[in-house]
């Protein structure tokens, strides 16, 4: 039959219409959906890890750049070389993060080991402290120890170190025993041990260290679970012993006298901290531009280093540090909740209570709302005695944060594979695997992967 080639009826084919492709759905930026994917981001296995090694960097690095522009007029009014206390830092620093990375790399049950060492060697230098001769009295406060030259040591430093391994131990063991339902097994011998820590502190007048091992204490009873009797029994008690050590001080009443007032006489420190941070405006007057730092303001590389830090960086600078140690609280108590090891929640609770509490009360002090400590920021001040513990007690978290099933799980994935051949040496490599029996290695790096998967509950 006549027809086209292409119709066997002779009729044209039908055209067909092209088909369209298929919308693809769109990925709708409404405020519900980045909530949802803040909240995939801050669930994921490593987030803890990665706010607190990458947290306390920021801050160390940021704090040595503020000591180096805030000393260098009072090493200079000193007839010292301009760079003399960023170079102490600086080695305190290094020395630091060799402790860090060990502490990060220790095992959980070398750090237990390690509580009663720490504890007594604290007990030996803070009773070394008193002893005449040896000890010495920096602004009025004899808790420090010279090592010759201008190298010093604080032993009231460590002794926040030791309270926290030991006492979380110590709670961990008798959870383990469930003990803690009893009071004085709570207490015994945890407040009298903390409470001889506080006296050899107090002998010496440091009252900042001592209201610094007091939240320490006061939060591990909390982790604990105190019963709120106890908790406000035992608060009542150390409030008390504060008033009267407040009251017998003159020094102490002033600091407290200070507390937003503008009495340049009597509270010269205060508020020439207050008049740093306000001359500083949004972004500051840029680096090694203060001019509180002339002399006007006291202790502005330690004490007040925050102060510097808001007049040369402004409110830009502030809020970046408090961001930092905000991401670092938040990070440590991630850590102790979602641990099921007790020692790791103690220990873990015992630091972070420990490094906020303590920024708590040298920023508070900086802007007017408490009164002055004396306490030294936190990895950001300078002091050598001060970073190197707190230092150690950053490699705890980091530790803690690793040895948790779904981030070892995460880690082990994103090592990198050594020894891994190129595509010239593949066939190579296949042969000699072929011909001696065994699987390629790259097989066995997976079941390897996807059993720790398995394990830890990751997807």
């Amino acid at each position: 039959m006549p027809g086209s080639p292409g119709s066997r009826i002779g009729r044209p084919p039908a055209q067909r219409t092209p088909e369209r492709p298929a919308a693809r759905p769109t990925r709708e930026n409404t405020p519900r959906n980045l909530i949802v994917r803040a909240r995939r981001a801050w669930d994921r296995p490593l987030t803890a890890y990665y706010l607190i090694l990458g947290g306390s960097l920021l801050i160390t690095v940021l704090g040595l750049v503020m000591v180096y522009s805030a000393s260098q007029i009072t090493a200079l009014q000193k007839a010292l070389p301009g760079s003399y206390f960023f170079r102490k830092q600086l080695l305190a620093a290094v020395i630091g993060t060799g402790l860090l990375l060990a502490a990060a790399r220790m095992p959980v049950k070398l750090h237990r080991a390690l509580a009663y060492p720490i504890l007594a060697g604290a007990v030996f230098l803070m009773a070394l402290v008193q002893v005449p001769g040896i000890g010495m009295a920096v602004n009025g406060n004899q808790n420090w120890i010279s090592l010759g030259g201008s190298f010093q040591i604080q032993p009231s430093e460590i002794g926040k170190l030791a309270l926290v391994l030991w006492g979380a131990d110590l709670i961990a063991r008798k959870q383990d025993r469930r003990l803690l339902a009893q009071w004085k097994h709570m207490l015994v011998p945890l407040v009298p041990v903390a409470f001889m820590l506080l006296g050899l502190i107090m002998l010496g007048g440091d009252m900042g260290t001592a209201i610094i091992l007091t939240a320490i204490l006061f939060g591990l009873l909390w982790l604990a679970g105190a019963p709120t009797r106890l908790f406000v029994g035992v608060l009542s008690f150390a409030a008390v012993i504060g008033a009267i050590l407040i009251q017998t001080s003159p020094n102490r009443l002033d600091r407290f006298a200070c507390v937003g007032s503008t009495d340049t006489d009597k509270c010269w420190q205060a508020v020439h901290g207050i008049y740093a941070l306000a001359s500083g405006g949004l972004f500051g007057s840029g680096l090694g531009a203060s001019v509180e730092k002339w002399g006007q303001l006291p202790e502005a590389h330690t004490d007040f280093i925050f102060a510097v830090t808001g007049e040369e960086l402004g409110l830009a600078g502030t809020l970046s540090v408090l961001a930092l140690f905000a991401a670092l609280g938040y990070a440590g108590i991630r850590v102790a909740g979602r641990t099921e090891d007790p020692f790791v929640r103690y220990a873990a609770g015992g630091v972070t209570t420990w490094i906020t509490a303590q920024a708590v009360i040298n920023i508070g002090a900086v802007l007017g709302l408490l009164p002055i400590a004396g306490v030294p920021l936190p990895l950001f001040s300078y002091g050598g005695s001060a970073l190197l513990p707190t230092m150690f007690a950053v490699g705890l978290l980091i530790a803690f944060a690793r040895d948790e099933p779904a981030a070892r799980a995460a880690l082990a994935m994103r090592q990198p594979r050594f020894g891994r051949k190129r595509a010239g040496g593949l066939a190579s490599g296949r042969t000699h695997d072929r011909a001696s029996g065994r699987e390629p290695r790259r097989w066995n790096t997976m079941r390897r992967r996807a059993s720790a998967a398995r394990s830890s509950g990751e997807r």
